[in-house]
């Protein structure tokens, strides 16, 4: 049995392997009562015999004061109360680390720094009601949050805001169905086509497939298909290698959906504002807040908006008024940042500084090994920093020049890295995705792992 911090340790491990899995399975906390002790339960995940991830739990174990925060207590004297944080996990040694999915947490200590400045106090009796504006078009849309989006996308230019209609959703996920829902024909003889150029993202197929939907259905690749009668799913930077994408097929206007949630100054450069039919954003990829479970659309066409905002309403009744209020002040502290010349806690400031120190490492591993390779570095003149800088994707799309090596998936579980296969993309088995927005510990894990690749 291994600790991941001293005072933390598995509490079930399969006796067939020693390892832990740390990484995004390590961020779901929870409070459970034994007796008068509170325990800290961590969830994080351990391969079993198969090789699969399987849940096991992380304990730390302190008294638990009556308002739920922990207390240190004394001869069983309760000392004062004090809010309760998650521990900080340490990787161990030997732990397996999850890199599977983009769980953006390197932005945890950006957002520590920051403190109660973004605080939100909701009382009690606010935000009951379904309805944030009953009269309009997305009725379930907070104003702050509203405003609050279209300052920032005014800000670093990535999106034309003005004309268009504002959508909000339960992520990009959501609004990417409700958008293929909106443009899929009614009174079609066969469902629509869906389809986007491989490597997509893996999660398209399964996520348009999934309610069996007699109006569209997973098509594959993009660059197979021809004419005009497909709904074709535009990742730009592309998940999951980044590069900068333009619809391939001749679509008839608005049959293509731009997914742009990675088009933000940390990870790209702002080449140009973009303005298309339909355009996507989520907090997740801009601030790390994926837990918010947050994002938008920004839509041309008035009748594309309000089928899009009519699926969100039939499938979860609206969005999160509660979440919208969040993110609204969480926004608010990142325009007000570059408002203010003397306020140096910029957040794209921080974030482009993680992703080149990253990248540089990641680069210079793969380049020493000469087990792997990565995308061609591009750059461009960002007109929101108003240099050039090169592009510092999300995920590495990492491929294994070994030719005895057929599956890189494999190969890197081996050594203790878990990563989405690229056959998942729609490209090869010898590529894999790695998320580059886990903390600084497991990514400095990655690095030294890779170099004892040989």
């Amino acid at each position: 049995m291994h600790r991941l911090i001293p005072s933390v340790a598995p509490a079930a491990i399969n006796a067939a392997t020693p390892r832990s899995v740390v990484g995004v399975a390590d961020d779901s906390q929870r409070l459970s009562q034994r007796s008068n002790k509170a325990v800290v339960t961590a969830r994080a995940a351990v391969p079993n015999r198969g090789g699969r991830a399987v849940s096991g739990d992380v304990m730390v174990e302190g008294s638990r004061s009556d308002n739920g925060s922990l207390a240190r207590t004394t001869d069983g004297e309760r000392s004062q109360q004090r809010p309760w944080t998650p521990p900080e996990l340490a990787v161990a040694p030997d732990a397996v680390i999850n890199l599977e999915l983009g769980d953006p947490t390197m932005y945890e200590a950006f957002w520590k720094e920051a403190g109660e400045r973004t605080a939100v106090v909701i009382p009690g009796w606010r935000g009951m009601s379904y309805f944030s504006d009953a009269g309009g078009l997305c009725w379930f849309l907070e104003p702050e949050f509203e405003r609050e989006v279209r300052r920032l996308h005014r800000l670093v230019g990535n999106a034309a805001v003005d004309g268009y209609h504002l959508v909000v959703g339960t992520g990009a996920t959501q609004l990417s169905q409700a958008a293929i829902y909106a443009l899929s024909p009614a009174d079609a003889n066969h469902p629509i086509g869906v389809v986007s150029p491989a490597p997509y993202y893996s999660a398209d197929a399964p996520q348009t497939d999934l309610l069996l939907s007699g109006f569209y259905r997973w098509a594959g690749d993009a660059n197979a298909m021809g004419g005009d009668s497909h709904i074709e799913l535009v990742c730009s930077p592309n998940n999951p290698d980044g590069a900068i994408r333009e619809a391939v097929l001749s679509s008839k206007p608005g049959k293509a959906i731009h997914d742009l949630v990675y088009y933000w100054p940390q990870y790209t450069p702002i080449t140009g504002t973009a303005a298309h039919d339909i355009m996507l954003f989520t907090m997740s990829k801009i601030t790390g807040h994926a837990g918010t479970r947050l994002g938008w659309a920004l839509v041309k066409d008035l009748e594309v908006a309000k089928k899009m905002t009519y699926f969100v309403d039939r499938s979860t009744i609206g969005v999160s008024r509660d979440s919208q209020l969040r993110a609204a002040k969480i926004l608010t502290l990142v325009s007000d940042a570059y408002d203010d010349d003397k306020d140096t806690r910029r957040l794209f400031d921080f974030a482009q500084r993680c992703m080149a120190d990253r990248w540089q490492a990641l680069r210079a591993t793969v380049a020493s090994t000469g087990m792997f390779s990565l995308p061609e570095e591009t750059s461009g003149y960002c007109t929101f920093t108003k240099q050039i800088v090169p592009a510092y994707p999300a995920f590495a799309w990492l491929r294994c020049e070994k030719e005895s090596v057929e599956n890189c998936r494999e190969l890197l579980r081996g050594h203790g890295v878990l990563a989405q296969g690229g056959e998942l993309f729609g490209g090869d088995a010898r590529c894999v995705r790695v998320n580059m927005l886990e903390r600084d510990g497991v990514f400095d894990v990655l690095v030294q792992r890779l170099s004892s690749i040989e």
